[in-house]
């Protein structure tokens, strides 16, 4: 069994571009142009570029300083544990950045299995304003090809979680697609629905899958 989830927006509430913004003074922007990316308005390795370059000469520990903000939603902890402790892979595929996910799941204690994200390259102690990895404009679903490959986990077990455009991909794959708190352009594709951590939880006990 495998369960991948996105991170932005579905185990965090915290929009790391947004965080990293408001360092800079360009958190508005930042949000402007990731709305318009969940909501399918503009392309999504667009957005992420357009993005990033606004955090041109961004001081790194000042980066570092943002991606220390990221937070897990109430409950996430809890049901990555129950699912680790349940013996299920967990993955998290998200559009943005490794330091910022390992950040929160830290300051929680809990580990996953995968961490599949973005990085924001550093030259002479600040952010180039280029960003590098591999869902800038490689897709979830490849993402979750790989990690089946990799896992040895057969498409009928895959589970997964997530909440704006860019989940789309993974969630038309996986055996059940389920939505936290979709986006309008999202929730068609999803199998089902919850809007908090502890609703996710019930759910996957329900399924059977905790």
């Amino acid at each position: 069994m495998l369960v991948a989830f996105d991170f932005d927006g579905t185990l965090s509430d915290s929009e790391m571009t947004v965080l990293l913004g408001s360092q800079n003074g360009t958190a508005e922007d930042m949000a402007d142009i990731t709305e318009r990316a969940m909501n399918n308005e503009i392309e999504y390795a667009e957005s992420l570029r357009q993005r990033c370059a606004l955090l041109e000469d961004l001081p790194d520990e000042q980066a570092q300083a943002a991606f220390d903000e990221v937070a897990l939603r109430p409950g996430a902890a809890e049901v990555i544990e129950a699912l680790r402790n349940a013996g299920v892979y967990v993955a998290i595929l998200t559009g943005g950045f490794e330091r910022g996910v390992e950040a929160a799941l830290e300051t929680e204690g809990v580990e996953v299995d995968a961490i599949v994200a973005n990085r924001l390259p550093v030259e002479d102690g600040k952010l180039t304003g280029e960003v590098r990895g591999p869902l800038i404009s490689g897709t979830k679903d490849d993402a979750m090809e790989v990690v089946t490959a990799v896992t040895g986990e057969d498409r009928d077990t895959t589970v997964a979680v997530g909440d704006g455009a860019n989940d789309l991909p993974m969630l038309e794959v996986a055996n059940l697609a389920i939505g936290f708190d979709p986006k309008p352009a999202v929730a068609p594709s999803c199998d089902t629905s919850v809007e908090t951590m502890d609703e996710l939880y019930d759910l996957l006990e329900a399924e059977e899958i905790l």
